[in-house]
């Protein structure tokens, strides 16, 4: 339904709901633009909308257009919006508005037009549906971008994270790494200690970022501990492997590049 993504990029996905991939992504989107690259941005499905004078409106894409500064109206950069906080299928079934993939579509080839980098995020985890026969999952599979995976620090972790890199590459798609959200650095119990390390290890994928903690709100200025985590990682490298299957470790722990042609 959705055609693949035409430049290079990144999907955000998560082990579930409220990891924080919104604040992942926008700072990434931040990362590009500080670096000098346009990044287009694309929440293609959202629930849990407000409603104002203009419409339904995603807070979540309002958080990627201002970090990304994107030219686009918030109605372009998320086509698909609902009121209800479920997931997409139940949220249109439910409003009697089903999901238009041709908008998404069109989003898609929008914001990759006059973009150098493209960044979507997806909603919850991969299996999450967005309609009666398609998931999360799907879109990755459509676009072909390689995945960014968020988790969470805790206990949990390992198993959720394991299993939805294990269900992204059982079909087909590149895995980018995993960025550990919310670390408690000043005080990590053993389990937020030791689990990002398991990860890695037994998932053979690349901790791409462990993003800490803030106390303070999110505001119009990206948090500079926040900053300083992603600009471990050099994402540009990161959103150059399309589905070729290529993970690369940056920030001092580990580097390494995997091409699944002229592989024996």
């Amino acid at each position: 339904m959705i055609q693949p993504a035409t430049i290079g990029g990144l999907f955000i996905t998560a082990t579930d709901t409220a990891v924080g991939k919104t604040v992942v992504t926008a700072a990434i989107a931040d990362w590009f633009r500080r670096h000098g690259r346009i990044p287009g941005v694309v929440k293609p499905v959202a629930t849990g909308c407000q409603r104002r004078r203009e419409g339904l409106v995603s807070e979540d894409a309002e958080i990627l257009a201002h970090f990304a500064d994107s030219r686009h109206p918030l109605d372009v950069i998320c086509p698909q919006r609902y009121v209800e906080p479920l997931a997409p299928m139940i949220a249109a079934d439910r409003a009697g508005e089903p999901l238009d993939w041709g908008a998404i579509d069109r989003t898609v080839r929008t914001i990759a037009s006059d973009s150098d980098v493209l960044l979507v995020e997806g909603v919850g985890g991969l299996l999450v549906p967005l309609d009666a026969k398609h998931t999360v999952l799907d879109l990755i599979q459509w676009l072909r971008l390689p995945v960014v995976i968020v988790a969470r620090a805790g206990l949990g972790t390992i198993n959720h994270t394991l299993l939805t890199v294990r269900a992204l590459r059982a079909s087909g798609a590149g895995v980018a790494g995993v960025v550990i959200n919310r670390y408690p650095a000043e005080s990590p119990s053993v389990a937020e200690e030791t689990g990002w390390r398991a990860i890695e290890r037994l998932g053979k994928v690349p901790i791409l970022a462990i993003v800490p903690e803030v106390k303070h709100p999110f505001g119009l200025a990206m948090p500079s501990d926040i900053a300083g985590a992603i600009d471990q990682c050099d994402w540009q490298a990161a959103a150059g492997g399309g589905r070729e299957g290529r993970e690369k470790v940056v920030g001092g722990r580990q580097e390494e590049s995997r091409r699944k042609e002229g592989r024996r």
